[in-house]
């Protein structure tokens, strides 16, 4: 007698049937007392037995016993220790069935079976999926494969729009028992909340071209740059940032020239020069007129560009 590893008999999951069978409603009393292993479903093939058969968390396990009575034992044997031969398979009745939507996943088209009597294990070469079962309902037995006949019947339409509402209900984070109208509106709102999410990045991207924009003129005017470096020093600011650019400008010395410094000496005063927009002032003012006359900067500012002068309120 060879001791065979734990394997998985069956769960809760969708079959090739397109329907699952709930392991809380089989029936495995009549199955323990006589807790055959067969080879390929077919009975006289016996090659061993199920040892330890427990039900719990959803599925069906136990312990793979080949008697090595016989030449098909021995053969199965090596076969699923060598690994060849590792698809397990259950032989199920059913005895009631539900169309229950509660009951019912996605993508599955047939009643679920809640309750069965489990009368054999098999062990095969290939199965449809990897929770290979058969199945049995009033004598008739069905063999896994897509042309297989299968009794139990297809879901009707309302019942499969009842299932795909309940996987939409879950995926939008409502209750599986939303209703179609609780459901549109939460897709009224996420997509509210998207369009008003692309409004907003689209606004900042705006104001935040507009201050980048401010403060490289601004570095221009204080002869930090040259004019030539604009779009250079802007396309940085959309790289690293506003923040960083204006550090990497204010490191920037300006370049003062001698007429600059001695334009101030003596004189009269003068009226200040009243502009329509911010780039009608020369760039050698642009720096004084913004620290002297802010109100008129931030006037000019608008007049520019349509909005008001954020980075100058950042300052």
């Amino acid at each position: 007698m060879s001791k065979g590893k734990r394997v998985r008999i069956t769960n809760d999951s969708l079959n090739s049937y397109g329907t699952r069978v709930l392991t809380a409603g089989m029936n495995v009393e009549q199955y323990q007392r006589n807790p055959v292993l067969l080879y390929m479903h077919e009975r006289g093939n016996v090659i061993g037995y199920v040892k330890d058969l427990k039900v719990e968390d959803g599925e069906v396990t136990g312990e793979l016993m080949f008697d090595e009575a016989s030449e098909l034992s021995i053969r199965c044997k090596k076969q699923y220790e060598f690994g060849s031969l590792k698809m397990v398979s259950a032989g199920l009745d059913i005895l009631e069935t539900s169309e229950d939507p509660e009951l019912l996943v996605q993508g599955q088209t047939r009643p679920t079976v809640t309750k069965s009597k489990l009368f054999e294990v098999s062990l095969v070469d290939v199965g449809s999926n990897d929770d290979a079962i058969v199945l049995q309902k009033d004598g008739k037995k069905i063999t896994l494969g897509k042309d297989s006949e299968c009794p139990l019947p297809m879901l009707n339409n309302n019942n499969q729009k009842q299932m795909e509402q309940k996987m939409v209900a879950m995926q939008l984070g409502l209750p599986a028992t939303a209703t179609e109208a609780e459901i549109n509106a939460k897709l009224d709102e996420l997509k509210t909340a998207k369009e008003e999410n692309e409004r907003l990045q689209q606004k900042n991207a705006a104001l935040t071209l507009a201050s980048i924009t401010a403060a490289v003129e601004t570095a221009v005017g204080e002869k930090r740059i040259t004019p030539d470096k604009k779009d250079e020093f802007i396309n940085l600011g959309k790289e690293v940032g506003q923040e960083k650019l204006e550090s990497i400008l204010s490191a920037i010395s300006p370049q003062m020239k001698l007429s600059s410094v001695i334009g101030h000496q003596g004189g009269a005063a003068t009226e200040p020069t009243t502009y329509k927009k911010l780039s009608d002032v020369p760039s050698g003012q642009l720096t004084t007129l913004r620290k002297e006359r802010p109100d008129e900067y931030k006037r000019l500012y608008k007049e520019e560009y349509g909005m008001e002068c954020e980075f100058y309120q950042n300052q």
